[in-house]
């Protein structure tokens, strides 16, 4: 692109050299950082467009996303045509974009262990007066894709319907389940209606070839493990 194309808008460019409708056509995925930040901006200057100027402010932060959000605003308004809105909104979307990061990591854990569900599921039922069961569903690598409550007052046969357990990780996609309970108690020991839904959800995951990796049950700052136990 030359120096006549530098100089106008983006609205004025080339379809195919304008970064909205490339978004629209083939995704986010295809455009540079420099492309997105210049449909942020809108416009550049009169010498240089959005993307050449984003091209060059990402150069001076080394072609790092990270290094442009911790920019100072007084560094980056001293770029020509970037005054202050344009520069809030270029920390604005560098600021979610660390944000999203995070959520995605607190939303999906990874349950690849006893200690592991006891530590996610731990706050979730310790000031529970009643008992709660809940499903993990997961995937291959035990990534959870969702904690969801099955029940609430109590876990026997009759509390527990396996079939909606398997509803959902099938509705989920999951290939991986945990059961989860709270002994309000205190006292993490299995009881008999503990022992017989274990071997209930066991026999229902198998037979539809997904993984029952443990059913956990949290008492107060401890736990018990059917699959530490040997149980599963």
């Amino acid at each position: 692109m030359g120096f006549e194309s530098n100089r106008l808008s983006i609205t004025h460019w080339a379809e195919a050299d304008r970064p909205r409708e490339k978004l629209e056509r083939l995704g986010a995925g295809a455009l540079s950082d420099a492309e997105l930040l210049a449909i942020l901006i809108g416009s550049g200057t009169a010498e240089e467009s959005a993307v050449a100027l984003m091209k060059r402010v990402l150069n001076d932060c080394g072609n790092n996303l990270n290094t442009l959000g911790k920019l100072p605003l007084r560094d980056l308004i001293q770029y020509k045509g970037i005054g202050p809105a344009k520069a809030i909104t270029i920390l604005a979307a560098c600021e979610l974009g660390k944000r999203r990061q995070a959520a995605d990591v607190a939303k999906r854990p990874t349950l690849n262990s006893a200690a592991a569900i006891y530590s996610y599921m731990h706050p979730k039922l310790q000031d529970k007066d009643v008992e709660e069961a809940w499903i993990l569903l997961m995937n291959q690598k035990l990534d959870l894709i969702e904690a969801k409550c099955i029940s609430h007052g109590g876990i026997t046969g009759t509390a527990i319907d396996v079939r909606i357990i398997l509803k959902e990780a099938l509705l989920k996609n999951a290939t991986a389940i945990a059961l989860c309970h709270n002994h309000p108690s205190g006292n993490p020991s299995p009881s008999k209606e503990d022992d017989s839904i274990t071997i209930s959800v066991k026999r229902a995951a198998d037979t539809m070839r997904i993984h029952f990796i443990d059913h956990i049950i949290v008492a107060d700052q401890r736990f018990y493990s059917y699959r530490e136990e040997g149980r599963i």
